[in-house]
C-alpha cells in the first residue's frame, strides 16, 4: 500500500518557511477567497488524502500559547443567520476530526480591536483568516483535513508585530509536520 498523499497549505511563504523540503506545500495567499480559490485548484489537480492547513492565530484568551489543532472552525464574519431566513442552506461551521478541542473562528476581519476579540471569545479559542475556507473546500470535496495553528499575537494591537514573530511560529508548525511525518 503506498503512503498517503498529503497535501500542506498554507497563507504565506513566512508560514511554510520551515516546512520539511517533501512536502507538497500550496500558498493560498491571506484571506478566505484566497484559500478558498487556492485549495480547490489544488485539491482537484492533486487529489490528497489528506490536506493538513498550517499557519497562525491570533489567541482569544489570555494564556494560550503553542500550537493548537482545531475541532471545530467556525466562519465568523458570515451573515449566516440572514441568509438562512432567506431560504438558503448556510454552512458558517466545520468539524475537524483528529482535534484538540480547540474552536477556531476564521474572517477576513485581522482582528485588533480587543471588543471585537472579546466577542469572538465568546464562541471561540482562536481566530485566524484561512482555516474556515481551507476545511470547507475539503469538506465539499470529501477529503480529509487538519489544522493546526500556531499562536503569534494575543489578536489585539500585537497583532501588528506579526512579521516580527512568524518565524519562530513557522520553525514549530515545521518541527510538528515532520513529527506527523515520522
Amino acid at each position: 500500500m503506498s503512503a498517503p498523499t498529503i497535501l500542506v497549505v498554507a497563507a504565506t511563504r513566512a508560514e511554510a518557511a520551515h516546512l520539511p523540503p517533501e512536502v507538497r506545500v500550496v500558498l493560498t495567499g491571506i484571506g478566505k477567497t484566497e484559500a478558498a480559490a487556492a485549495t480547490a485548484e489544488a485539491i482537484a489537480a492533486v487529489r490528497p488524502d489528506l490536506v493538513l492547513n498550517v499557519g497562525t492565530a491570533g489567541a482569544l484568551r489570555s494564556g494560550a500559547t503553542g500550537l493548537f489543532l482545531p475541532s471545530v472552525v467556525l466562519n465568523h464574519d458570515y451573515s449566516a443567520e440572514a441568509v438562512r431566513a432567506l431560504g438558503h442552506p448556510a454552512v458558517d461551521r466545520v468539524e475537524i476530526p483528529d482535534g484538540d478541542g480547540t474552536v477556531l473562528a476564521t474572517g477576513d476581519l485581522f482582528v485588533t480591536d480587543p471588543q471585537v476579540r472579546d466577542e469572538l471569545a465568546a464562541r471561540a479559542d482562536l481566530v485566524d483568516m484561512e482555516g474556515f475556507a481551507v476545511a470547507r473546500a475539503c469538506e465539499r470535496a470529501g477529503v480529509r483535513c487538519r489544522l493546526a495553528k500556531v499562536v503569534s499575537d494575543a489578536a489585539d494591537e500585537s497583532a501588528l508585530e506579526w512579521p516580527a514573530v512568524v518565524d519562530a511560529c513557522a520553525r514549530l508548525i515545521g518541527h510538528w509536520v515532520r513529527e506527523q511525518l515520522g
